[in-house]
């Protein structure tokens, strides 16, 4: 193959990681935005009865931070050429502080007042982030500082559902684990593993890709005791009164 011919080539196959990026992007802000709006139901729920009920707000408080530090990440004074990252967490921070605003005036006094104060905290800490970044002038070094943090995050969050699991192990039932919400998170941390592979940033493609693997188990789970549970009240002798 001649210089020519190879440079083609190898142009051909630059454009083709570029699409491939971008569509696997695209397609995870797309499975993003019916994880973030998943709430809903609840947040109807707590309007209608305007009260929070049992309902916690901390799991918001904690979506908001990963959000806010994952858009640090994707923001091109870090990271160049991750737009993606960035929008799909610009999004999920205006759902979670919209939440967040919702819960917490609905809240009981004790609670707003936790909440305000833990939000407050998570501007804070955010600040001290971006501070602590922007003061790093090496920027190698700084995208490894935001990018530690921001896989730690991912991976802590990701790792939330594992409670859920053991439950669903141990009462042999998925009442408590919405399929379309399992098949959400799948969907969506599969979507960025590839954008983070054809991107070649392990700071995107590793969290990703344990949140993509425990979202198969949710699904697996799912399927296998959801089978269970039909075969078991097909089985079920009928009582008949006498």
């Amino acid at each position: 193959m001649d210089s020519i011919g190879f440079s083609s080539f190898s142009s051909s196959l630059g454009s083709l990681y570029s699409i491939c990026s971008d569509a696997a992007g695209v397609a995870g802000n797309v499975f993003a935005f019916a994880l973030f709006v998943s709430p809903m139901p609840t947040f109807r729920r707590i309007i209608r009865n305007k009260s929070t009920e049992q309902f916690s707000g901390l799991p918001y408080i904690y979506s908001l931070l990963n959000c806010l530090i994952c858009l640090w990440y994707g923001i091109p004074i870090i990271t160049p050429g991750v737009t993606m990252v960035a929008t799909v967490n610009s999004i999920g921070a205006v759902f979670q502080l919209t939440y967040i605003i919702i819960f917490t005036s609905y809240a009981e006094k004790a609670n707003k007042v936790k909440m305000s104060a833990l939000l407050l905290g998570v501007f804070v800490a955010f600040g001290i982030i971006m501070i602590t970044s922007l003061t790093i002038s090496d920027p190698h070094v700084r995208q490894m500082f935001v990018g530690f943090l921001s896989a730690a995050s991912l991976i802590s969050m990701f790792a939330s559902p594992l409670f859920i699991i053991n439950l669903v192990i141990r009462t042999r039932s998925v009442e408590y684990m919405p399929f379309f919400l399992s098949l959400a998170t799948f969907l969506t941390s599969t979507s960025f593993f590839a954008y983070g592979f054809f991107k070649d940033d392990p700071f995107i493609y590793v969290p990703n890709g344990i949140g993509g693997l425990l979202g198969f188990v949710q699904l697996a789970l799912y399927t296998y005791y959801s089978s269970l549970s039909a075969k078991d009240s097909l089985t079920k002798p009928l009582v008949s009164s006498t």
